[in-house]
């Protein structure tokens, strides 16, 4: 198996202003994948083609500066340019993440929910927070254990940092019920003992039904606002040196399983 895993192949389309690639392709390595920075010009030139590849992530960042919304011109961008290398990838039963502005991205491009299979169809939406600044803090969610995503399976309880502007998750009623009935969001915000959110900062953005993350019918392309990327070492939480005073401190931190899942299933479906 481990030389199975070593042969998933993860992009990460990076520049434009988009500013986690580091992180994310750590979590990838981590996860025992092959990750590869690319700029986004040398995926609309030609020079690279996304058929190489298993895993796709759009990750964080403020993608062309975030004008006309967050994710609006980069969607744009891939919608016009790398429609139909989009869609094979899609076709194909790869994968997808979709982080903060690459969530953002997902939605605008519509690959994600993709109600009906209608990719390339916006169907819901990130707006503006609530409280109208950008929140930067550590929030706790909960997995929907009947979702398919592939992404969190095994997973429940488990906290992630935030940052952002752009967060909160809206669609209109008939497609929100759609979401929920078919059990496409994977996860909530939620207090930290795992109990429903009681409004802000538990679920720090206004998002309707305290959505933080959703995905299509598949459970292969998946989108959420919080980093799990930014959370693989443990250091990385705030009650760290509790923690490690307490002896339970994890060898890991909360977001790598994320990551893990994706390479277990590429690994096993895709090779």
């Amino acid at each position: 198996m481990a030389n199975d895993i070593s042969r998933v192949k993860a992009l990460i389309i990076t520049g434009v202003g988009l500013n986690c690639e580091k992180e994310t392709a750590a979590a990838f390595t981590a996860a025992g994948a092959s990750a590869e920075q690319i700029h986004l010009n040398d995926l609309l030139n030609g020079k690279r083609s996304l058929s190489e590849f298993h895993i796709l992530a759009f990750i964080g960042g403020f993608s062309f500066g975030d004008h006309l919304g967050s994710g609006t011109v980069f969607a744009n961008r891939l919608k016009f340019r790398l429609h139909d290398e989009l869609l094979k990838f899609v076709q194909a039963g790869k994968l997808i993440i979709g982080i903060c502005n690459g969530f953002q991205t997902m939605t605008r491009l519509g690959l994600a929910p993709a109600l009906d299979g209608k990719y390339f169809e916006p169907q819901a939406a990130l707006t503006h927070n609530d409280s109208g600044v950008f929140r930067d803090d550590w929030i706790t969610l909960t997995v929907n254990p009947k979702s398919p995503c592939i992404f969190t399976k095994g997973m429940n309880v488990f906290r992630l940092p935030i940052r952002h502007g752009e967060g909160k998750f809206v669609a209109g009623e008939e497609i929100l019920q759609r979401i929920e009935a078919e059990n496409l969001v994977v996860l909530r915000y939620c207090a930290p003992d795992g109990s429903p959110a009681r409004g802000f900062p538990q679920n720090p953005n206004g998002s309707l039904n305290d959505i933080a993350g959703i995905c299509n019918s598949t459970g292969r392309i998946f989108g959420l606002m919080p980093h799990p990327e930014a959370f693989l070492s443990p250091f990385n939480a705030p009650d760290w040196q509790t923690r490690k005073l307490e002896g339970n401190l994890p060898e890991w931190g909360e977001g790598k399983v994320v990551f893990d899942n994706a390479v277990k299933f590429a690994a096993e479906n895709l090779l």
